[in-house]
């Protein structure tokens, strides 16, 4: 299975809400995701400047490099029994202003941290990432999801909280 390697971005606004996209396409079609997408590997982009260039696209704004902090690395294996992912996921330091507008994905919103589990999201994002990245809310993480044969199982593989 071919391994496909992406950023997600956690960006926040001034009263600590979440920024998402309440995605009009598929993948996820109809559920709640972070800001993010592919890495170019055709350029050997680096995953930061992937996570800069991906907020730029869909939120509209340019985040200087150093406010992005990589907060976590997440593995999932046999997703859809089709592939495998590496995702990076960036936390932006300081707060965010963004309008909710629509956008190429779908429409962004900002949500409370606490209201996500309660939002329709991906399996993996409710059982796994979202648990782990607000149990590490000030820390890093590793986390590895293994989606092989429509069943979940995870482990945190390394955590600073």
């Amino acid at each position: 299975m071919p391994y496909k390697i992406a950023c997600l971005c956690e960006l926040r606004n001034a009263q600590g809400e979440v920024l998402l996209i309440h995605r009009a396409k598929d993948p996820n079609r109809g559920l709640y995701s972070p800001i993010g997408g592919k890495l170019d590997t055709e350029t050997g982009e680096s995953p930061t400047r992937c996570a800069q260039r991906e907020i730029e696209e869909e939120a509209g704004i340019l985040v200087p490099m150093p406010r992005l902090k990589l907060a976590g690395i997440i593995s999932e294996s046999g997703f859809d029994d089709a592939m495998h992912w590496l995702m990076f996921w960036y936390r932006v330091e300081g707060v965010v202003d963004v309008e909710p507008h629509e956008m190429r994905e779908g429409r962004l919103e900002w949500h409370a941290l606490e209201a996500i589990p309660g939002l329709p999201l991906p399996q993996t994002d409710r059982e796994a990432i979202w648990p782990t990245v607000i149990a590490h809310e000030d820390g890093f993480f590793m986390l590895h999801i293994d989606c092989a044969g429509g069943t979940l199982q995870w482990q945190v593989e390394q955590g600073q909280a």
